[in-house]
């Protein structure tokens, strides 16, 4: 699954225009490198993204082509 499509669904970023938008300046990491809106997701990938002066860090658990708000934290889990 596309990253930016990723950050959608699993509601990390609201729009995949945002998505988009934050990967072409550079603000998401995926396992340590910065990725661009194509790059392929896999389960057990490390997602960082940096708003503004913080960062979230998150583990792929599940890809699906859509959710529920409800079910939509359960596509990742917060590392410290």
């Amino acid at each position: 699954m596309r990253l930016d499509k990723f950050l959608k669904v699993s509601r990390l970023i609201k729009r995949r225009t945002v998505a988009n938008e934050a990967c072409d300046a550079g603000r998401v990491m995926v396992n340590g490198k910065p990725a661009k809106a194509s790059v392929n997701v896999k389960v057990g990938d490390v997602i960082e993204i940096a708003f503004g002066t913080k960062s979230v860090k998150v583990r792929v658990l599940d890809l699906q082509d859509t959710t529920k708000k409800e079910e939509a934290k359960d596509l990742f889990e917060y590392i410290a």
